[in-house]
């Protein structure tokens, strides 16, 4: 018998598998990938329990969710039930190509007030089209049984009845079966982030089709929104500055200070004179000109050669409108 476990790397997730496998079962670990969540943590989590990892990019099925989600959002544009029940769709569907049986998970009932209760996960395994496919190994004994449970190819009494949001149950079982080698809570979904979420919206406002690239700039630098089409992003460090002209597209706008340090500032969208006026100061105020009158800066359009334009020094609080 093999399973399925849609795999966060997080410590439940490696209990819930680790569970599983202690009953003869194949697990296989599967993530699934999108610009808000990112495999490098699972994959660790997976090498270190010896399991076998896939990676499934879902970017575009996922971001139509992001976009119009059936059951609406949580406290910001995270929409956790559509979320997982896609996930689970995904998995519902690779049963046949991997030779599993059944998709397992690490949630745990209760965890989260909203997503994690009782009739928020029933809801989930109906969603997904699993129905009574889906365990949920950690509580199992305080859920209905499941065909798993109920064909014996998982015995019930092995499984677990952990519920609340405590992580202390978790981390003594975690002792108990060895894994020492787990990730810690931090650094969760960015659609649960305000300021990240704030972004998101931003951006499907003012575009239709939304390219992989500007989700990923979202989780860098300033952003200002200078005209109903037209953005600029402004670098804060210099690994930003690198990534951030590394996801500029042929159809992009580079601004950098000449004779100054500076951010790297990139332009999408519409550029008309006055916005390029916008950005060109915005580069300026973000860079070390200080009390200097005016400084130049370098703009790069596309493919066409560059040029130098001498912008006057303005101070960021004039900018503070257009931030997102």
């Amino acid at each position: 018998m093999k399973a399925i476990c849609v795999f966060s790397g997080g410590l439940d997730s490696m209990l819930a598998a680790d569970v599983i496998r202690a009953q003869g079962i194949d697990v296989l670990a599967l993530f699934f990938e999108t610009p808000f969540f990112k495999s490098g943590k699972a994959k660790k989590s997976a090498r270190a329990m010896g399991l076998p990892f896939r990676v499934v990019d879902i970017t575009r099925r996922h971001l139509e969710v992001v976009k119009k989600p059936k059951h609406g959002y949580g406290g910001n544009m995270n929409p956790c039930i559509d979320c997982h029940a896609l996930m689970f769709r995904i998995a519902g569907e690779m049963l046949e190509e991997e030779g599993a049986g059944f998709v397992f998970t690490g949630e745990v009932l209760g965890q989260r007030p909203m997503s994690q209760n009782k009739r928020s996960l029933e809801l989930v395994a109906v969603e997904s089209g699993l129905n009574r496919l889906l365990l949920r190994p950690l509580s199992a004994k305080l859920l209905a049984p499941t065909i798993p449970e109920e064909k014996g190819w998982v015995q019930r009494d092995l499984l677990l009845d952990v519920q609340g949001r405590s992580r202390k149950p978790q981390m003594e079982m975690a002792q108990k079966r060895n894994i020492t080698e787990y990730p810690s809570p931090a650094g969760g979904c960015p659609l649960t982030e305000r300021g990240f979420s704030r972004r998101l919206k931003d951006l499907l406002t003012s575009k239709i089709a939304v390219e992989t690239g500007e989700l990923e700039l979202l989780k860098l630098g300033r952003h200002f929104r200078i005209a109903p089409h037209t953005k600029i992003v402004v670098g804060r460090n210099k690994r930003e500055n690198e990534t951030i002209r590394s996801l500029s597209g042929e159809n992009d706008t580079i601004l950098r200070s000449v004779s100054v340090p500076g951010p790297t500032v990139l332009v999408s969208g519409k550029l008309s004179e006055n916005t390029l006026d916008i950005a060109g100061a915005i580069t300026v105020a973000y860079s070390d000109a200080g009390a200097l009158d005016a400084s130049e800066v370098r703009i790069e359009e596309g493919a066409r050669e560059s040029r130098v334009v001498s912008f006057k020094t303005r101070d960021k609080i004039e900018f503070r409108p257009y931030l997102i």
